[in-house]
């Protein structure tokens, strides 16, 4: 599959099957984030894989994981993130959120549906699984076998705005 069409095949699945993960799959997605880019390379991004029901229960406490098998904390370490020398912005969202993309497809790709979390509450998340202080939580990415029927892929052509109201060349139009 070509990566545009994994692109438009990708959907937020919110149901799964009772199916665990097999190990080979995981391992393809943790690679795919192992080689996504981050600011400046200083890969700030750390990953918790929750795929026990004892820890899938204390994410539980903070948000809907759908009875996924799998679940991925994506953190980012503030001490070591990035920043931006003219106002310094840091660059833990942006580093987690590509990561996070880069698994999401990796999962499409191997057959899995997924769904990226951010309605979550962070304070839990820490206290559940004694995060250090220098980590937060940016969002979970749950991974398994749907248990839904599939979005048709031709679903951009509707529920997108055209390309035309998105890109812009050289200057915003008014």
């Amino acid at each position: 599959m070509n990566f545009l069409d994994i692109a438009k095949t990708r959907y937020s699945v919110r149901s799964y099957k009772d199916k665990r993960v097999e190990k080979e799959k995981l391992e393809q997605i943790l690679e795919a984030a192992h080689v996504a880019p981050t600011a400046a390379n200083l890969q700030p991004v750390r990953l918790l894989v929750v795929q026990e029901k004892e820890g899938l229960d204390k994410i539980r406490k903070a948000a809907n994981i759908f009875n996924a098998p799998l679940a991925i904390i994506v953190c980012s370490d503030h001490a070591i993130a990035w920043k931006r020398r003219f106002d310094n912005k840091q660059t833990t969202d942006i580093d987690a959120s590509i990561i996070t993309d880069h698994m999401m497809l990796e999962a499409t790709e191997l057959g899995l549906g997924t769904v990226w979390v951010c309605s979550f509450k962070s304070d839990i998340i820490k206290k559940e699984f004694a995060l250090p202080d220098t980590l937060e939580p940016i969002n979970i990415l749950v991974i398994g076998y749907a248990d839904e029927e599939p979005m048709p892929s031709d679903r951009h052509s509707e529920k997108r705005i055209p390309l035309s109201q998105l890109v812009f060349y050289e200057k915003f139009d008014d």
